[in-house]
């Protein structure tokens, strides 16, 4: 036996020895992975929100050239890139197909990749236990059911159903005002009697990781609603009041807290033929939340910073939906205000109520006949503002 075949023996053994100790050390790295991430806290909301921010990044990251793909392939994969990085940006702008899209791409995910099934989901969200469910649970799987029969005309259905634009008395308040509280979202969840199937609940797991994720948190589903707005943070005590009143008054703050005084990260409002409704089962939840949602809904066609300068922007989003932004110190909290303008449902007959609508009606279209100049006058939300459809 020559040199040179002893040296390529050993050439082949040494490569076969390294080959069986990677698969070995790489079986070892997966048993040891599988171990720490198979707990208690695997399938909650915060931890699978964590692996979809980085598994959506190292898509979006991945150098393609480096894979050694086929031209086709390669040409594939970076359309493929390209339409995750615009449905990544579109969807904070408020267009409803890039949202679609990055929702199927994250429900795959869980699915596919994450493990998620009829055993564990429950552990995201207790659907099997309705006594463990918050109200935003159930608000979250009401609006879902409701979304799945009549569309974006879901809220509207359910509040029409219900009657939930009433007013009606609120404990600790002495005047009636439109509101929908939790214990009203208790009871339609239990007339409802909904059943979910497990696509049903991976679909409302996934609604809510993507509105703390890229959507606009609680709102993120109610802004997509065919209503006549939705604001945010416009009411409410502010964060830097209740540090300030901690620091010099404990027992107000106290006094705060027995009487439930909410914050203005609880301040979730919105209009509903023109009627001012505060959604006081909702709430962003932090101060933070609520920030990150004034940041990120005006930014559409990029209108500026929103700075301690400049603390106001007035802008709209890829819907045609027109938002107010403001933020401290122009503002004492951090406040939007999106208003939706629904041209189809903007009919007169539906605008004009009560006693003598037929002869207003008639002297409106006489005067835009006439061309004559009309002055419009009148408290927030009384619908001054249906001149921007050419009626009034």
């Amino acid at each position: 036996m020559t040199i040179t075949n002893i040296i390529l023996i050993l050439v082949v053994l040494a490569i076969a020895v390294f080959a069986v100790y990677y698969v070995l050390k790489k079986k070892k790295t997966e048993q040891v992975e599988n171990t720490i991430n198979v707990d208690d806290k695997t399938y909650t909301l915060d931890v699978m929100k964590n692996f979809i921010k980085k598994r959506l990044d190292e898509i979006t990251k991945v150098n393609l050239y480096d894979i050694g793909l086929s031209e086709e392939e390669l040409k594939r994969r970076k359309n493929k890139k390209y339409e995750l990085k615009k449905a990544l940006k579109g969807c904070t702008y408020g267009d409803v197909n890039d949202k679609k899209y990055v929702k199927e791409l994250i429900y795959d995910l869980l699915a596919q990749e994450y493990g998620v099934d009829e055993t564990n989901i429950s552990k995201a969200i207790p659907f099997d236990i309705p006594s463990l469910l918050t109200a935003q649970d159930k608000f979250d799987i009401l609006i879902y059911t409701f979304k799945k029969e009549f569309g974006y005309e879901a809220l509207s259905e359910m509040i029409k159903k219900y009657n939930l634009d009433v007013l009606k008395y609120v404990e600790g308040e002495a005047k009636p005002s439109y509101v929908i509280t939790e214990q009203e979202i208790d009871d339609i969840y239990e007339k409802e009697n909904i059943t979910l199937s497990f696509s049903d609940k991976l679909s409302v797991v996934v609604q809510r990781i993507y509105q703390s994720y890229k959507g606009y948190s609680s709102i993120d589903e109610i802004r997509d609603m065919n209503i006549d707005g939705v604001s945010g943070g416009v009411s409410g005590l502010p964060e830097s009041f209740l540090s300030q009143v901690a620091q010099t008054d404990g027992d107000y703050l106290s006094q705060i807290a027995e009487h439930k005084v909410p914050r203005a990260c609880d301040s979730i409002w919105i209009m509903f033929r023109g009627k001012s409704i505060r959604l006081a089962f909702l709430s962003f939840g932090t101060e933070a939340e609520l920030k990150r949602v004034c940041q990120n809904i005006y930014k559409y066609n990029n209108p500026g910073q929103l700075s301690d300068t400049n603390g106001y922007k007035i802008n709209e989003m890829k819907d045609g939906s027109r938002v107010v932004v403001v933020r401290p110190s122009m503002s004492e909290t951090w406040a939007f205000f999106v208003r939706k303008f629904d041209v189809k449902r903007a009919a007169l007959e539906q605008i004009v109520h009560g006693p003598g609508k037929e002869e207003a009606i008639d002297l409106l279209k006489y005067l835009v006949k006439g061309a004559r100049i009309i002055s419009l006058t009148g408290e927030q939300g009384c619908r001054k503002d249906n001149n921007a459809y050419g009626y009034d």
